[in-house]
Protein backbone atom coordinates (compact mmCIF):
# COMPACT_ATOMS: atom_id res chain seq x y z
CA UNK A 1 0.00 0.00 0.00
CA UNK A 2 1.59 3.01 -0.92
CA UNK A 3 1.69 5.98 1.42
CA UNK A 4 0.47 9.64 0.73
CA UNK A 5 3.69 11.64 0.56
CA UNK A 6 3.78 14.79 2.82
CA UNK A 7 2.62 17.10 0.26
CA UNK A 8 -0.48 15.46 -0.54
CA UNK A 9 -1.24 15.30 3.31
CA UNK A 10 -1.11 19.43 3.25
CA UNK A 11 -2.41 20.34 0.28
CA UNK A 12 -5.93 18.07 1.35
CA UNK A 13 -6.02 20.17 4.25
CA UNK A 14 -6.95 23.56 2.76
CA UNK A 15 -6.63 25.25 6.72
CA UNK A 16 -3.40 23.95 6.61
CA UNK A 17 -2.10 24.62 2.85
CA UNK A 18 -2.52 28.01 2.64
CA UNK A 19 -0.27 29.13 5.68
CA UNK A 20 2.20 26.32 4.88
CA UNK A 21 2.83 27.06 1.35
CA UNK A 22 2.72 31.13 1.64
CA UNK A 23 4.84 31.87 4.52
CA UNK A 24 8.02 31.08 2.57
CA UNK A 25 7.12 32.58 -0.45
CA UNK A 26 6.38 36.54 1.55
CA UNK A 27 9.53 36.00 3.86
CA UNK A 28 11.24 35.72 0.37
CA UNK A 29 9.81 38.06 -2.05
CA UNK A 30 9.13 41.50 -1.17
CA UNK A 31 6.56 43.00 -2.67
CA UNK A 32 7.79 45.20 -5.77
CA UNK A 33 6.03 48.17 -5.54
CA UNK A 34 4.63 50.57 -8.52
CA UNK A 35 6.99 53.60 -6.76
CA UNK A 36 9.63 50.99 -7.41
CA UNK A 37 10.59 50.43 -4.03
CA UNK A 38 9.94 46.59 -2.45
CA UNK A 39 8.58 45.99 0.86
CA UNK A 40 6.36 48.05 3.15
CA UNK A 41 6.34 51.96 2.72
CA UNK A 42 8.48 53.40 5.43
CA UNK A 43 7.08 55.97 8.18
CA UNK A 44 7.82 59.39 6.70
CA UNK A 45 6.75 58.01 3.38
CA UNK A 46 4.39 59.17 1.23
CA UNK A 47 0.77 58.05 0.83
CA UNK A 48 0.41 56.53 -2.43
CA UNK A 49 -2.91 58.17 -4.49
CA UNK A 50 -5.13 56.11 -4.89
CA UNK A 51 -8.70 56.42 -5.67
CA UNK A 52 -11.39 53.89 -5.28
CA UNK A 53 -15.65 53.68 -5.04
CA UNK A 54 -16.57 51.92 -1.50
CA UNK A 55 -19.35 49.04 -0.65
CA UNK A 56 -21.52 52.20 -0.76
CA UNK A 57 -20.66 53.50 -3.83
CA UNK A 58 -18.58 56.40 -2.68
CA UNK A 59 -15.74 57.29 -4.04
CA UNK A 60 -12.41 57.39 -1.62
CA UNK A 61 -9.30 59.37 -2.68
CA UNK A 62 -6.41 59.58 -0.53
CA UNK A 63 -4.87 63.24 -1.82
CA UNK A 64 -8.45 64.25 -0.79
CA UNK A 65 -8.04 62.70 2.83
CA UNK A 66 -5.04 64.99 3.44
CA UNK A 67 -5.76 67.05 7.02
CA UNK A 68 -7.51 64.31 8.73
CA UNK A 69 -5.38 61.09 10.11
CA UNK A 70 -6.59 57.89 7.51
CA UNK A 71 -5.86 54.56 9.01
CA UNK A 72 -5.59 52.04 5.94
CA UNK A 73 -6.19 48.52 7.02
CA UNK A 74 -5.62 45.31 4.51
CA UNK A 75 -7.09 42.13 6.26
CA UNK A 76 -7.70 38.29 4.41
CA UNK A 77 -11.16 37.74 3.95
CA UNK A 78 -15.03 39.15 4.93
CA UNK A 79 -16.60 37.09 7.64
CA UNK A 80 -13.71 35.28 9.18
CA UNK A 81 -13.20 35.33 12.60
CA UNK A 82 -10.09 37.24 12.53
CA UNK A 83 -11.62 39.81 10.42
CA UNK A 84 -14.63 40.12 11.43
CA UNK A 85 -13.04 40.55 15.66
CA UNK A 86 -10.87 43.39 13.98
CA UNK A 87 -13.98 45.74 12.30
CA UNK A 88 -15.87 45.27 14.97
CA UNK A 89 -13.27 45.99 17.77
CA UNK A 90 -13.30 49.28 15.33
CA UNK A 91 -16.89 50.21 15.56
CA UNK A 92 -17.18 49.58 18.92
CA UNK A 93 -15.17 52.62 19.73
CA UNK A 94 -16.53 54.19 16.35
CA UNK A 95 -17.35 57.36 18.32
CA UNK A 96 -13.67 57.94 19.44
CA UNK A 97 -12.45 57.75 16.14
CA UNK A 98 -15.07 60.21 14.73
CA UNK A 99 -13.38 62.47 17.66
CA UNK A 100 -10.22 62.03 16.80
CA UNK A 101 -11.16 62.71 12.79
CA UNK A 102 -9.51 59.56 11.71
CA UNK A 103 -10.70 58.44 8.57
CA UNK A 104 -10.97 54.41 8.14
CA UNK A 105 -10.43 52.12 5.04
CA UNK A 106 -10.86 48.66 5.28
CA UNK A 107 -9.18 47.49 1.79
CA UNK A 108 -9.51 43.15 1.13
CA UNK A 109 -9.52 41.52 -2.40
CA UNK A 110 -13.62 40.09 -1.58
CA UNK A 111 -15.81 42.02 -4.31
CA UNK A 112 -18.50 44.82 -3.55
CA UNK A 113 -21.36 42.51 -2.79
CA UNK A 114 -19.20 40.57 -0.72
CA UNK A 115 -18.32 43.61 1.04
CA UNK A 116 -21.83 45.23 1.21
CA UNK A 117 -23.33 41.78 2.81
CA UNK A 118 -19.95 42.20 5.77
CA UNK A 119 -20.38 45.59 6.42
CA UNK A 120 -24.66 45.19 6.73
CA UNK A 121 -24.04 42.34 8.96
CA UNK A 122 -22.01 43.75 11.62
CA UNK A 123 -23.12 47.53 11.05
CA UNK A 124 -19.72 48.62 10.27
CA UNK A 125 -19.59 52.35 10.03
CA UNK A 126 -16.50 53.08 7.57
CA UNK A 127 -15.69 52.54 3.87
CA UNK A 128 -14.82 49.05 2.35
CA UNK A 129 -12.20 48.85 -0.55
CA UNK A 130 -12.70 45.76 -2.95
CA UNK A 131 -8.97 45.11 -4.39
CA UNK A 132 -9.38 42.00 -6.77
CA UNK A 133 -6.37 43.21 -8.41
CA UNK A 134 -3.96 44.02 -5.35
CA UNK A 135 -3.67 47.73 -6.40
CA UNK A 136 -3.95 49.37 -3.34
CA UNK A 137 -1.64 46.10 -1.75
CA UNK A 138 0.99 46.36 -4.07
CA UNK A 139 0.76 50.77 -3.85
CA UNK A 140 1.58 50.00 0.42
CA UNK A 141 3.84 47.05 -0.21
CA UNK A 142 1.16 44.96 1.63
CA UNK A 143 2.38 41.62 1.42
CA UNK A 144 -0.70 38.90 -0.04
CA UNK A 145 -0.91 34.69 -0.90
CA UNK A 146 -2.59 33.48 -3.64
CA UNK A 147 -4.82 37.09 -3.73
CA UNK A 148 -5.07 37.21 -0.16
CA UNK A 149 -3.88 40.04 1.25
CA UNK A 150 -1.73 39.71 4.76
CA UNK A 151 -3.03 41.78 7.69
CA UNK A 152 -1.34 44.93 7.57
CA UNK A 153 -2.22 48.47 8.78
CA UNK A 154 -0.98 51.82 7.87
CA UNK A 155 -1.59 55.28 9.79
CA UNK A 156 -1.06 58.19 7.52
CA UNK A 157 -0.87 61.49 9.04
CA UNK A 158 -2.34 64.66 8.58
CA UNK A 159 0.02 65.53 5.73
CA UNK A 160 -0.34 62.41 3.72
CA UNK A 161 2.43 60.68 4.77
CA UNK A 162 3.16 57.06 6.60
CA UNK A 163 3.30 57.99 10.61
CA UNK A 164 3.91 53.88 11.06
CA UNK A 165 3.40 50.39 9.79
CA UNK A 166 1.35 47.62 11.78
CA UNK A 167 2.64 44.16 10.15
CA UNK A 168 1.21 41.42 11.72
CA UNK A 169 -1.29 43.06 13.84
CA UNK A 170 -3.40 41.50 16.46
CA UNK A 171 -7.44 42.33 15.93
CA UNK A 172 -8.38 42.09 19.32
CA UNK A 173 -5.88 45.17 20.12
CA UNK A 174 -5.50 46.54 16.83
CA UNK A 175 -8.56 49.44 17.50
CA UNK A 176 -7.20 50.95 20.55
CA UNK A 177 -3.78 50.67 19.70
CA UNK A 178 -4.25 52.62 16.88
CA UNK A 179 -5.92 55.59 18.09
CA UNK A 180 -2.72 55.98 21.28
CA UNK A 181 -0.97 56.18 17.82
CA UNK A 182 -3.35 58.87 16.66
CA UNK A 183 -3.05 60.97 20.02
CA UNK A 184 0.55 61.18 19.54
CA UNK A 185 0.45 62.67 16.12
CA UNK A 186 1.33 66.46 15.67
CA UNK A 187 -2.37 68.75 15.80
CA UNK A 188 -3.64 65.69 18.03
CA UNK A 189 -6.33 67.80 20.46
CA UNK A 190 -5.61 66.80 24.21
CA UNK A 191 -9.24 65.32 24.53
CA UNK A 192 -8.43 62.57 21.96
CA UNK A 193 -5.45 61.44 23.45
CA UNK A 194 -7.08 60.74 27.16
CA UNK A 195 -9.83 59.42 25.27
CA UNK A 196 -7.52 56.84 23.63
CA UNK A 197 -5.85 56.36 26.88
CA UNK A 198 -8.99 55.08 27.86
CA UNK A 199 -10.02 52.74 25.04
CA UNK A 200 -13.82 52.45 26.47
CA UNK A 201 -16.17 52.02 23.72
CA UNK A 202 -19.13 54.74 23.89
CA UNK A 203 -22.91 53.43 25.82
CA UNK A 204 -23.73 53.82 21.67
CA UNK A 205 -21.32 51.75 20.61
CA UNK A 206 -21.65 48.85 23.20
CA UNK A 207 -24.99 48.18 22.07
CA UNK A 208 -24.02 47.80 18.33
CA UNK A 209 -25.77 44.47 17.06
CA UNK A 210 -23.74 42.10 14.86
CA UNK A 211 -20.91 40.64 17.51
CA UNK A 212 -18.09 38.78 16.42
CA UNK A 213 -17.47 35.10 16.15
CA UNK A 214 -15.18 33.96 19.07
Amino acid sequence: MTRPSALALVLALPGLALPLLAAPLGACHPVQRPDGGHGHLEVGDPAPELRAVDHRGKEVALAALRGAPVLVYFYPKDGTPGCTREACAIRDVWTLYTDAGVVVLGVSSDDDASHRKFADEYRLPFSLIADPELVWARAFGAESSFKIIHRTSYLIDREGKVAKVYVDVDPGVHANEVLADVAKLPGAAPSVAGAAGSGAPSAASEAAPGSPPP
